[in-house]
């Protein structure tokens, strides 16, 4: 096999470690920062609302036709003036792309949007990260289930499953691209992808935390779910993409919907990208069971001590945000969820770093 010189200067950097990093990625402050998902146009009040709760950052999701700078601007600057930081703007459109995945007809234009949006976010200033899904025909669920204190939730039963959606595309049937796809075509599919993104990210100062499939199962519609659905899926995918501007995503409910079929546990998950300082952004959410069938609960009331997630981000010097994520629906609305949601993971961090913080004063 020949090799390019810039593939052996990305391996020399590898090889060096960290010492060597793109100028542009932006160093990240100590702590573990909590975040909240605000509308694509978020009003005074909903700003208004995430200070009342004590958070620092926002995330925001828009579709192509305002992912432009002149967007992304105006979002930092209001974002901003109101005392907050934007840790990601992501784009719909392009997050989750089946022409990408399957090496469908458009392939090579949804990349260069996807290369744009990148350059986007560059361009505004201040925005240093985007989550990316390799899954082919989207997120799969069942019919919504009944979790604590009747509140209705996201569910998914494997011997029940029938479809797929992602930006308001549904994916049905036993095969929803007409055929079967082989794990050889999705990793294929993938090198391609991230090969040409990776350098792009690296110019514009872009992190991508690339999101577990969901639910990581074996295969669903005839599509392979074998590279994020697994702790050996991400290893692999991280070698192949070389850049200290790919990491993960991780999110918690994913890791604990898989269970064994992850290979590796959340926790030694974490301790083992984490330590390398490739986790990104966190998705917290818990869940009843592993697969087959599980129901997303209240972060305090899954099968997951979500104290040893946060415990365990803290040990590894975890830097990014932790996202409250799906939470079921309550009495009150989406807010009265995200402040409950958010007081718990408060509290698991101050637990946490009392507890860290005393040991390490007993070693000194």
């Amino acid at each position: 096999m020949q090799i390019g010189r810039r593939d052996f200067g990305r391996a020399a950097a590898v090889a060096l470690g960290s010492a060597i990093s793109p100028s542009k990625l932006p160093p990240l402050e100590p702590g573990i920062k909590l975040s909240v998902q605000v509308g694509s146009d978020p009003t005074d009040e909903d700003l208004q609302f995430v200070k009342q709760l004590g958070v620092s950052y926002v995330n925001i999701w828009v579709r192509a036709k305002d992912a432009t700078v002149e967007n992304f601007v105006r979002l930092r600057r209001k974002v901003e003036g109101a005392g907050l930081k934007i840790w990601n703007i992501g784009n719909t459109d392009v997050h989750n792309m089946e022409e990408v995945t399957l090496n469908l007809p458009g392939r090579d234009r949804k990349i260069e949007e996807y290369k744009q949006y990148l350059r986007n976010l560059g361009k505004a200033g201040g925005i240093h990260y985007t989550t990316y899904a390799h899954m082919g025909n989207g997120i799969w669920s069942t019919e919504p289930e009944t979790t604590r204190g009747g509140a209705r939730a996201r569910a998914f039963d494997l011997a029940k499953a029938e479809r797929g959606h992602w930006a308001g595309k549904v994916f049905q049937g036993p095969l929803t691209h007409g055929r079967k796809y082989t794990q050889q075509e999705i990793w294929e599919n993938f090198a391609y992808f991230i090969r040409q993104v990776a350098p792009v990210a690296e110019q514009e100062g872009i992190r991508i935390g690339i999101h577990p499939d969901d639910p990581p199962v074996p295969e669903l519609g005839g599509v392979p779910r074998c590279i994020f659905s697994s702790f050996e899926g991400y290893k692999k995918a991280l070698e192949i993409a070389n850049s200290p501007n790919v990491g993960m995503c991780l999110c918690v409910g994913c890791w604990l919907e898989g269970g064994k079929l992850m290979g590796r546990d959340v926790i030694e998950t974490i301790r083992y990208f984490g330590r390398q300082g490739k986790i990104f952004k966190v998705h917290f959410r818990n869940v009843s069971a592993p697969l087959p069938h599980f129901i997303e609960t209240f972060v305090d009331d899954g099968y997951m001590d979500m104290y040893k997630v946060m415990r365990a981000l803290q040990e590894v010097d975890f830097r990014g945000v932790v996202i409250p994520d799906h939470i079921p629906a309550m009495v009150g609305g989406p807010r009265a969820g995200t402040a409950d949601t958010i007081a718990y993971m408060r509290a698991l961090i101050q637990r946490a770093e009392a507890e860290l913080g005393a040991r390490r004063q007993r070693k000194a």
